[in-house]
């Protein structure tokens, strides 16, 4: 038996004793919104409204780490970690009784 089980941020995934399971699992990594405040120097609170991170870079470089819509660093935007684990389940083996 087949079973996939997909969890959101640090939920942990639930695994029985009781049955033999072979895993593996996937991670995808998604930046959101910017949430750097460009009024703390002031004691207020503002954000760009930047609503997603987009590399200004290929993967490797510098630019990778810096958002080309509000230039902020990586840091700043809200991370968003999907798992995903997919497990073959099997029963314990019966006696025949």
């Amino acid at each position: 038996m087949k079973k996939r089980v997909t969890s959101k941020g640090g939920e942990q995934l639930y695994r029985s004793s009781t049955h033999t399971t072979t895993s593996s699992s996937v991670r995808s990594v998604r930046y959101g919104e910017c949430q750097k405040n460009h009024a703390a120097k002031i004691g207020g609170y503002a954000v760009d409204g930047c609503r997603e991170f987009m590399a200004s870079g290929e993967e490797g470089t510098s630019g990778a780490l810096k958002c080309a819509a509000c230039s902020c660093h990586r840091n700043f935007h809200r991370r968003e970690v999907e798992y995903e684990a997919v497990c073959e389940c099997s029963s314990p083996s019966t006696n025949g009784r």
